[in-house]
Order: structure tokens, then C-alpha cells, then sequence
């Protein structure tokens, strides 16, 4: 298997690589660079192998198109600074992109080629109590399970769903008022239950949801991502769920760790462990295919830790640390 990993490119990395994934043992190996870009934060795969990926060309920012083959197709940039997250919508042929320090959601049409062009884009507005919320931080666009598109706003503590037409246009739908000053950033939702897990990077926690199915969302627990003697400084990154929808896990940056919860019978969550991710700054990571294995990359250590997962407890038991990509910040599957 192929795993890609996303990067900044400040210090010493050169792009997007990708490393080859043993699926029994969990051993990562092979790692090579594949494409040159700067700063390629994130990263999408359509189900026909084309690669989306945060893009820079000269002093734009944007989204760049990849073949299969990895050769550049396009890039769609704007002035300013790039998207920070990239999302397929394989039914209706678009491809999604957030503007963390714009504050707006981008849609993008596929064309025949693979390649893109601009379809429709919302500017948000508004901010927060925290110092990080001065104006609107467009942290997440994806899809939600009934194809509206969902939008995690750290700037403005909202979340925002949105119809969407078959060429691209949004209609914007409803809004949720996360807690004040907490910073959603991303959002999973339950595979049976109507539920959401939303988390907010400012404050440490998770917001469990009530979805009604029509992009509204209805606060049902807050939980922290923490212990709770840990006082130093602490943002949140990823959230993923166990196929079978019976684990949780978020990760720590500044906390340096991955919080487990497991699901109770109602979709609220309790903590069951807070373990150590072996890396500085886990930026984001991901459940294997067959969920067996947790996979991690640290933005500033530079180091990928796998760990092997227990389907009946959530546990994590780690099995390597030491494999190398330089500033990961995104982990994805081919």
C-alpha cells in the first residue's frame, strides 16, 4: 500500500513524498519525494487516482491538479495565501478547498483532464474572543454523510453547512455556534448514528453533535482532549473514527499526543487513555484500511509513529518512531 504525505516546505522538506505501507506488519519504507511543491499542507485523492493538493505558484495561493502519473496539470491560485484543507466530491465532479487566512470556501469544477477551474466561493466573516480570532479562519470544507458541505470555522467559532448544485454553486444552509473562543477546525461524523464529533483546536475539546440530517447541529457533550493536570500550551489537529464507529482519537499539538475515546451507546464519548504520539507536534494521522493500524506524523520532529491498534479496547500500542519525512503535516491512502 501507498501512503502520501503532505509537508511544509520550511526548513528542509521539498514537497509531497510518499512511502510504501506493509498492511500486516505496519513497517513503513521506501520514502521518496514525488512532487515539488511548495508548501503542499494537504492532500486529496480522487477515486481515479488524481491528486489534489494545496498549491503556491509565485506569489498565489491556491489549489494545484496532479495526474496520476503525479505530472502537474493546473493550478488555480488567487492572490494571497494557499488553502489549508483539499476535499473530493466524487458524485457531482468538485473538488473543495478552505482559506484558513482568507476565511472563505472555495468549489472547484473538475474538467475532463483532471485539472480545475473555479466554480463558486464564500467569504465568511465575523470573529472570536480568542487572540487567534480576529477575522474569519476557513479551517475544513468537506462533505457530510447527506452531501450538503460542512465548514469548520476557527475564526468565528461557527459551523457552517451549505447546499450544493451539481455545477458547484453553494446556497448556504444552516449555522452552528460552537462554544465561544474554542476554534472548530475539524469535523467526523459517525458512521450509523446522527452524530458529529467536532474539534476545536483553541480550547482543546470535542463537541459531540446531534446532526438532523439538513446540516443542523445540535451541541451534546463537550470533552477535553487533555489530562486534566496539563496546563502548558496545547492546540488540537486531527479527529478520525473507527469504522465501526466505536473509537475515537484526536491529536495534541503542544501536548505531543493522541487522546482516546471510546463511543458509548448514546454516540457521547469517554476517555479512555491519552497516550504520548513519540514525535514533536502531530499534526495529523490516520487509521490504516482495516483500522489494525494508527499512523502519526509529527510537523517537527519529522518522524512517523505506527502504532497498533486493539479493535476491542481503542488501545494503542506503538511499534516504530523512527521513519523519517521531513515537516508531515497530512496523511493520506492511495
Amino acid at each position: 500500500m501507498t501512503l502520501y504525505f503532505g509537508t511544509y516546505t520550511r526548513r528542509v522538506s521539498e514537497g509531497i513524498y510518499v512511502a510504501d505501507f506493509n498492511a500486516e506488519t505496519g513497517e513503513l519504507s521506501n520514502r521518496r519525494l514525488v512532487v515539488a511543491e511548495p508548501n503542499p499542507t494537504y492532500l486529496a485523492l480522487s477515486a481515479d487516482q488524481f491528486l489534489y493538493s494545496v498549491g503556491t505558484k509565485g506569489n498565489q495561493g491556491g489549489i494545484a491538479a496532479f495526474s496520476p502519473d503525479l505530472d502537474l496539470i493546473n493550478h488555480v491560485v488567487a492572490d494571497g495565501a494557499p488553502h489549508c484543507y483539499v476535499s473530493v466530491d466524487e458524485e457531482r465532479q468538485l473538488v473543495y478547498g478552505a482559506n484558513y487566512h482568507k476565511g472563505q470556501v472555495l468549489v472547484y469544477k473538475r474538467l475532463e483532464n483532471g485539472g480545475l477551474e473555479l466554480a463558486d466561493s464564500q467569504q465568511h466573516e465575523g470573529s472570536g474572543p480568542h487572540e487567534n480570532q480576529a477575522s474569519p479562519h476557513v479551517h475544513f470544507a468537506d462533505l457530510t454523510p447527506d452531501k450538503y458541505l460542512v465548514t469548520c470555522d476557527l475564526g468565528t467559532d461557527q459551523v457552517i453547512t451549505y447546499t450544493v448544485s451539481d455545477q458547484g454553486k453553494l446556497g448556504p444552509l444552516a449555522r452552528y455556534q460552537a462554544t465561544p473562543g474554542a476554534g472548530p477546525r475539524h469535523i467526523v461524523f459517525h458512521p450509523t448514528a446522527k452524530i458529529a464529533y467536532l474539534i476545536c483546536e483553541l480550547n482543546s475539546t470535542i463537541e459531540v453533535l446531534i446532526y438532523d440530517g439538513l446540516g443542523e447541529f445540535e451541541l451534546m457533550q463537550t470533552i477535553t482532549t487533555l489530562p486534566s493536570d496539563y496546563t502548558g500550551f496545547n492546540g488540537t489537529a486531527a479527529i478520525r473514527i473507527s469504522q465501526d464507529g466505536k473509537f475515537l482519537y484526536s491529536s495534541n499539538r503542544g501536548h505531543h499526543s493522541i487522546a482516546i475515546y471510546k463511543v458509548l451507546g448514546d454516540a457521547s464519548l469517554e476517555l479512555v487513555d491519552i497516550v504520548p504520539s513519540l514525535g514533536k507536534t502531530p499534526r495529523d494521522f490516520i487509521l490504516s484500511p482495516d483500522n489494525r493500524f494508527l499512523i502519526v506524523a509529527h510537523q517537527d520532529s519529522d518522524n512517523i509513529s505506527v502504532f497498533g491498534r486493539d479493535e476491542e479496547t481503542g488501545k494503542l500500542t506503538n511499534l516504530s518512531s523512527d521513519f523519517i519525512v521531513p515537516e508531515a503535516v497530512c496523511i493520506t491512502f492511495a
